[in-house]
């Protein structure tokens, strides 16, 4: 039996809930480029995941409900849209054929996101993951080119599958404002907590710059 949209929503925001506990903050070196995912997301304002939450801890909702969208608009698109559907499947079968999928099979929280690391000035890297994945990518024949005809109709159902997909999400928005208030509670038991302490930490190195036991600092 189908589940409905809003057990599907309460099972992705389950699912994040059971995650959440494990998420620590990021050590290394932020990324420079926003997440086009997560950046201004109208499913994440409706989830109450404002500016003020960490990336990572977007992240993972965000793609969740995104697979809601996709299995949706993926439905809508087997029964009504055949040209674009026809499309999709020889696109599947093409990256079937390639050697190397980096970015298949991720967890949620890593799913969507770069898989190399932003470069350094001056230091270049040998090799990159994705760089590897177009590698891998070149060696597979391209798609048959579409007719005139073939393409108008594909940019029609493209438009038909983004209404649709729209409709979902907003949908789904309107589901999420009923599971705002434990989304809060567990960014208050397990994320803040953390913040304020990084910030702790950082203010109190800030006042203390030198090693009191430190000879040289005195």
């Amino acid at each position: 039996m189908e589940r409905s949209l809003e057990t599907q929503v309460s099972q992705a925001v389950d699912a994040w809930l059971r995650w959440l506990p494990r998420w620590e903050p990021a050590t290394h070196r932020g990324r420079v480029a926003v997440c086009r995912r997560c950046f201004g997301s109208p499913v994440l304002s409706a989830a109450g995941l404002g500016a003020d939450v960490p990336h990572g801890v977007q992240h993972g909702l965000s793609t969740r409900i995104k697979t809601i969208v996709d299995h949706s608009v993926a439905e809508y698109t087997a029964l009504n849209l055949p040209t674009l559907q026809a499309e999709l499947d020889q696109q599947a079968a093409r990256n079937r054929a390639r050697s190397y999928r980096p970015g298949e099979g991720l967890e949620p929280e890593f799913e969507g996101l770069p898989l190399d690391p932003d470069p350094v000035p001056g230091a270049p890297f040998l090799f990159t993951i994705a760089g590897l994945a177009q590698e891998a990518d070149a060696h597979v024949p391209a798609l048959p080119p579409l007719s005139d005809e073939a393409k108008a109709a594909l940019r029609q159902e493209v438009g038909l599958a983004d209404d649709y997909a729209n409709m979902v999400g907003r949908e789904i928005c309107s589901i999420l404002l009923h599971h705002r208030l434990r989304i809060q509670s567990a960014i208050s038991t397990y994320v803040e907590p953390q913040i304020e302490q990084m910030l702790a930490e950082l203010t109190e190195s800030l006042d203390a710059p030198f090693d009191p036991n430190d000879p040289l600092s005195g």
